[in-house]
């Protein structure tokens, strides 16, 4: 295969695969094994074997390749010439008509920090082997800022841990303001910015303690706390929106398709089980569990593949209903995309998979949302022992408070806040139907739609019972006022 070729070859070519590459000492065949990432008709990356060598090959294609492959290179050199880690670069070429490729000396075994992390993510906050993680990577990059650079494209998957040393990856998103001086405090607070953004928001609290891991290989710049956190804010705002328009487009994260008689839009990971389930998802309902029907919903538990799943159908209930649903997306998209929004701040939910909306000639109809299933009891039967006695598990009692903190930060209303949509969840408290939910943009309109929220959610409970009475105390009761 040609170069170019690659990019009429989609997002899963198959594998393996040759591609004739030429350099000074001739032209030579690589042989593609396996792709780690791809952009359609763009770029892709996999390992291979070259000249009989194990090699990391990054092939640019279409009319970008150039553009791509410079910038690649060129971070690519920033890199070396500062004496950073960063793999070897064994060959590159740029052919006109064709594409650009670089290979690069192949890390066998390495792990990426990204995949360190996964490994302790769920441990306590801040614990010995999540402070390891983060103090490798904070530590790699005040090296690299004390030498000029940053990582426009920071996140802990582009650095790799291999035979004890830290690897850069990624030369395409490396910057320099001047080479081999220390960055600027500013880029240095831009940078730390997006590193603390895509940290879990439980560790909001440690980021001066953090920071010190960073001060130990840069202690250039006196970092305020104020300004840093300012920065992480303005990047969380961004990454948020950023994704929530991903999760209704063709992207890496999701598969989605658009057309005149539908929109379905389904988690990648998940597509080959999921389009089964959307082409049979009334059979499938009529097979399964019902937990409501009729009416404008229709909710049930069913199995597809010896797998649990829950399944919302959003129906429509005659012409008067179809003619207030059909111009404007449906509760199934707005569950979708909220679903999204609150897996994204780290918030409980029961995973979003998959989306369908019917449509003829735009116009939507019947709608579909497939969520992974929750098996845990809901706060009314998890707190029924408790309701006389007001002596529920602290656990689980701090797990609300933790919850309903979380919410009044993000400015999350719910919209239908009874106890039959909070799950209990491996040690969390998980909402369900997100039909209504909202994230307001102000302190103003979110304070009367907290109030409604928090009445809701007490009239779970008799008011005279000592549960009511204990959780009235522990939930924050005016938050702004009506004019804040």
């Amino acid at each position: 295969m040609q170069l170019s070729e690659l990019k009429n070859s989609g997002r899963t070519p198959s594998l393996p695969l040759t591609v004739t590459l030429a350099d000074a000492a001739g032209s030579a065949d690589l042989q593609l094994l396996s792709l780690l990432r791809v952009l359609p008709g763009q770029r892709y990356v996999g390992a291979g074997v070259w000249r009989g060598r194990p090699v990391l090959a990054k092939l640019l294609v279409g009319g970008k390749a150039a553009r791509h492959f410079q910038r690649e290179l060129d971070g690519v050199r920033l890199l070396a010439a500062q004496g950073l880690t960063t793999p070897l670069l064994l060959a590159d070429g740029l052919q006109d008509g064709e594409g650009g490729w670089l290979l690069f000396d192949f890390l066998q075994g390495a792990e990426s920090l990204g995949d360190a992390w996964q490994q302790v993510e769920s441990l306590p906050v801040l614990a010995d082997a999540q402070s390891a993680v983060l103090a490798e990577a904070l530590g790699a990059m005040g090296q690299m800022h004390r030498k000029g650079l940053w990582q426009e494209d920071l996140h802990l998957d582009n650095l790799l841990r291999h035979d004890g040393q830290l690897y850069w990856i990624d030369g395409a998103g490396i910057r320099a303001e001047t080479a081999g001086q220390p960055l600027s405090r500013q880029k240095v607070l831009e940078n730390l910015g997006v590193f603390f953004a895509q940290l879990p928001k439980s560790l909001e609290p440690f980021t001066e303690e953090l920071l010190v891991y960073y001060l130990l290989s840069n202690s250039e710049h006196a970092l305020p706390l104020e300004a840093l956190q300012k920065q992480i804010d303005k990047v969380r705002s961004w990454r948020l929106r950023d994704f929530l328009i991903k999760v209704g487009r063709e992207c890496t994260l999701f598969s989605v398709r658009r057309g005149a008689f539908g929109l379905q839009a389904i988690r990648r990971e998940e597509e080959a089980a999921m389009v089964p389930v959307l082409e049979q998802a009334d059979a499938l309902l009529d097979r399964g569990h019902l937990y409501k029907t009729g009416g404008a919903a229709s909710v049930g538990k069913v199995d597809s593949a010896g797998r649990t799943l829950v399944i919302k159908r959003y129906n429509i209930k005659g012409f008067a209903h179809w003619l207030k649903r059909f111009w404007r997306p449906s509760r199934a998209w707005h569950s979708w995309r909220e679903g999204n929004r609150l897996a994204f701040l780290g918030i409980a939910t029961p995973k979003p998979l998959a989306v369908l909306e019917k449509r003829f000639l735009w116009l939507r109809s019947r709608a579909y949302l497939v969520t992974e299933f929750l098996p845990g009891p809901d706060i009314i039967e998890r707190f029924a022992p408790y309701v006389e006695s007001g002596d529920a598990p602290e656990p689980e009692l701090q797990a609300l408070d933790q919850l309903f903190a979380r919410l009044i930060a993000e400015r999350i209303s719910h919209g239908d806040f009874k106890g039959h949509n909070l799950f209990w969840q491996e040690d969390r408290w998980a909402l369900i139907d997100l039909d209504s939910m909202c994230q307001h943009t102000s302190a103003g309109s979110f304070a009367p739609a907290y109030a409604r929220d928090r009445a809701r959610f007490m009239r779970n409970w008799p008011e005279s019972s000592a549960l009511y009475q204990l959780i009235d105390q522990r939930l924050p009761k005016q938050l702004f006022s009506e004019s804040a």
